[in-house]
C-alpha cells in the first residue's frame, strides 16, 4: 500500500487518520517491526515528521500479532475476539500461543514463549507471555501481589445509572456453567458507567479477583449481562463479546519497576 502525503503530519497521526484500516495499536506494531517507509526508508519512530509529497508505504510484515510491550523478558499482546489463547485439543488450530511463539522463533528459531495470563476465546485484549520459564513462574507466583490495576471495557444491555460493586462465590458445575452460590472461590468486580443510552450502557470493569467468567456472570446477576454474549447473555445480534481487557497495571518482580499496558478498546464508538 502506497499513500502520497497531502499535508505535513507526524507520521502516526497521517496513519491513523488516512484510513489504513489499522488501529493506534496495530499502526505502532508496525513501525516496531519495520514495515513502514517513508520515501522507500524504513522509519520506526511514530513521531516521524513527514511532509506533504513524501510517499508513505505499508509493506506486509511477518508478525500477525498485534505488539503492545516487549522487553527481555516478557511480551504483552492485543488477542482478537474470537481466538483461542492455546489449543484446547491436539488439532491444528490457530491460537494466540501459536502467533507468538512464531514471532519469537523468526528472531531466532530456538526462542520460546509461555503463557502468563488467558483470556476467554471471544474477549479480546491484553496477554502476557513470558520468553523464559522462570520469568512466567515469577509473575504467576506473585500475581495477586504485583497486579495494581486490571480494567476491562463493556458494553452490557440496559441503561445503567450509577457505579456498582459486585461481591459474592462463584461455583462451576459439571456442564462448565459458572454461578454464584454460598461456597466456592470469592470474587469482587467493580465497575464505572462511561456512557448510557437507550438500551446499552458502556462500562468500565475493574478485578480484585480474576475468577473464570466472573465479569460476565457478575454481570449477568446484576441483571445486565454483556452484548454478544452466548453463554451467559441473552440473544442479540452482536457479532462478538462485548468485553475487553484494556488496561494492566503491574509491578515487575524482577526489576521492581511499574508497567502499564494500554490497549484501545475495538468498540468504544458503539454508543
Amino acid at each position: 500500500m502506497n499513500m502520497k502525503v497531502l499535508n505535513d503530519d507526524t507520521l502516526l497521526n497521517y496513519l491513523l487518520n488516512n484510513k489504513c484500516g489499522k488501529s493506534k495499536n496495530n499502526i505502532k506494531s508496525l513501525l516496531k517491526n519495520k514495515c513502514i517507509y517513508v520515501n522507500n526508508k524504513c522509519v520506526t519512530r511514530f513521531d516521524y515528521k513527514i511532509y506533504k509529497n513524501d510517499v508513505i508505504s505499508v509493506k506486509q510484515c511477518r508478525c500477525e500479532v498485534d505488539i503492545l510491550y516487549e522487553d527481555n523478558d516478557l511480551i504483552v499482546v492485543n488477542k482478537e475476539a474470537g481466538l483461542l489463547t492455546v489449543s484446547i485439543d491436539n488439532k491444528d488450530t490457530k491460537t494466540l500461543y501459536k502467533e507468538v511463539s512464531k514471532y519469537v522463533k523468526t528472531k531466532n528459531k530456538n526462542n520460546k514463549v509461555f503463557i502468563v495470563n488467558r483470556l476467554d476465546r471471544d474477549t479480546s485484549g491484553i496477554v502476557l507471555f513470558a520468553k523464559n520459564q522462570e520469568f512466567k513462574y515469577l509473575l504467576q507466583g506473585s500475581w495477586n501481589e504485583i497486579v495494581r490495576v486490571r480494567k476491562y471495557d463493556a458494553i452490557v444491555h440496559g441503561c445503567l445509572k450509577s457505579d456498582g460493586h459486585i461481591e459474592n462465590y462463584l461455583t462451576e458445575n459439571k456442564e462448565h456453567i459458572v454461578y454464584s452460590s454460598k461456597t466456592g472461590k470469592k470474587a469482587i468486580t467493580d465497575f464505572k458507567v462511561v456512557k448510557s443510552k437507550d438500551e446499552f450502557s458502556y462500562i468500565e470493569v475493574y478485578l480484585s479477583t480474576g475468577r473464570k467468567n466472573q465479569i460476565r456472570v457478575h454481570l449477568k446477576e446484576y441483571g445486565h449481562p454483556i452484548v454478544g454474549d452466548r453463554k451467559y447473555g441473552i440473544k442479540d445480534n452482536s457479532k462478538r463479546l462485548m468485553l475487553h481487557a484494556s488496561y494492566l497495571e503491574f509491578l515487575n518482580p524482577k526489576t521492581n519497576k511499574i508497567i502499564k499496558i494500554n490497549c484501545d478498546c475495538p468498540f468504544k464508538n458503539f454508543i
